[in-house]
């Protein structure tokens, strides 16, 4: 994933937010920043389930994009 598209990403992340909100766990920025750390010190087990061949600890776009997704519905 690029630049542009992690931006685009974030452009239909927010989107959906805007018009999905009743589906996010976490729709305060406190409780989406707490989610955000926990998913982000679990990703390694998520990609390491789902056969995804990706380091965590190397971050990429795509990394963050993944953290961000998982952040609005982890609890």
């Amino acid at each position: 994933m690029t630049r542009i598209e992690f931006i685009e990403f974030l452009k239909e992340f927010k989107t959906d937010f805007d018009q999905n909100k009743e589906n996010w766990e976490n729709i305060n920025l406190s409780d989406f920043l707490e989610s955000m750390i926990a998913y982000t010190e679990d990703i390694q087990g998520f990609y390491d389930n789902m056969g995804m061949k990706i380091n965590a600890d190397n971050p990429t776009w795509e990394n963050f994009s993944h953290i961000l997704k998982g952040a609005s519905i982890y609890e």
